[in-house]
């Protein structure tokens, strides 16, 4: 596919053709994509990248632009993106922002076909992801609440974890679109549940930045050399992905975000509240949790959730 001139011109095409079937029987969709941030801006060029007709929406113009250099097509608003598409996926911050874009007459629900698929791919409280689902049927609107774990480099490299509530037969109709940015997918259950899952990922993964962060710092108080001890510790029992993945950047001191720690300070909120309402004790997590709400206080919320490091670091006298 060739390469449209971005701006207007471009943003204002609507596709209209119905969908298509590649010669390897994958379905080809129009998605709509709103919200290309860090992770959506690289689901929606891998969602061209498959053959799929991609309309994008963004508060930001460059966003939009990037992915209609990349193939896809621009809309000025909401309504214009969701119009024509038979998959609609949002991609933003938290609750309130997905309540903004799919309700009021504005919004996915009132402005998306009868019977388009949405997928939420954000990572948002299971109980407004099930009142939401709720209003999507009410609309005519299949909805699937489907988070993503896997960071910016997991979307860039379409191999994210996607766990994914909703109903069985919209889940199956979503594979093609699902498989496209994805590389383990997994239904888990009725809408609310790929929330709950989620906020679990997000619980183990706090965890686990926390303890790396302590060991590096252990490690470097005492002058190992932090690069072959992560190497012989990452092919061990203590080996994670979040070893791989943030080790060194740790080491580095590099924490451009692939994952703002605003973003995780956020999801733990989602763990401690729904745990207390579930009577579950989460010491480590509530632990980590107000780690994480320190260095977010203290003006590092931009930063890479693994520049929660520079806490440890902080709490141990040695910045």
């Amino acid at each position: 596919m060739g390469h449209p001139p971005a701006r207007l011109p471009v943003a204002r095409r609507r596709l209209t053709q119905p969908s298509q079937t590649s010669e390897k029987g994958t379905i080809m969709s129009n998605v709509a994509v709103i919200g290309l941030g860090i992770m959506g801006l690289p689901m929606a060029i891998n969602l061209v990248k498959a053959g799929h007709a991609v309309t994008g929406f963004n508060r930001s113009q460059d966003k939009i632009d990037k992915l209609v250099s990349e193939g896809g097509t621009g809309a000025t608003s909401i309504a214009e993106a969701v119009r024509d598409a038979d998959v609609v996926i949002t991609m933003v911050p938290d609750s309130p922002d997905v309540e903004g874009v799919v309700s009021g007459k504005d919004g996915v629900f009132a402005n998306a076909k009868k019977g388009t698929l949405w997928i939420d791919a954000s990572s948002i409280r299971p109980d407004v992801a099930k009142r939401l689902s709720d209003d999507a049927k009410e609309a005519g609107i299949r909805p699937l609440d489907a988070p993503v774990s896997g960071g910016e480099q997991g979307a860039i490299d379409a191999v994210l974890s996607i766990m994914v509530g909703g109903d069985k037969e919209d889940f199956d109709a979503a594979s093609d679109v699902l498989n496209a940015v994805g590389r383990t997918i997994v239904h888990v259950g009725p809408s609310g549940s790929g929330q709950t899952v989620k906020a679990a990922n997000q619980l183990i993964v706090a965890v686990n930045i926390e303890v790396l962060a302590e060991a590096i710092a252990f490690l470097e108080a005492y002058g190992v050399d932090t690069d072959a001890a992560l190497k012989v510790l990452g092919g061990g029992l203590a080996g994670s992905k979040v070893l791989d993945q943030k080790g060194q950047k740790m080491l580095d001191r590099n924490f451009d975000p692939g994952f703002r720690l605003a973003l995780h300070h956020k999801d733990l909120g989602i763990v401690t509240s729904a745990a207390r309402e579930a009577n579950v004790a989460i010491p480590l997590g509530a632990a980590a949790a107000q780690l994480v709400a320190a260095t977010v206080n203290q003006g590092d919320g931009a930063l890479d959730h693994s520049g929660l490091f520079k806490q440890v670091l902080q709490l141990s006298g040695r910045e």
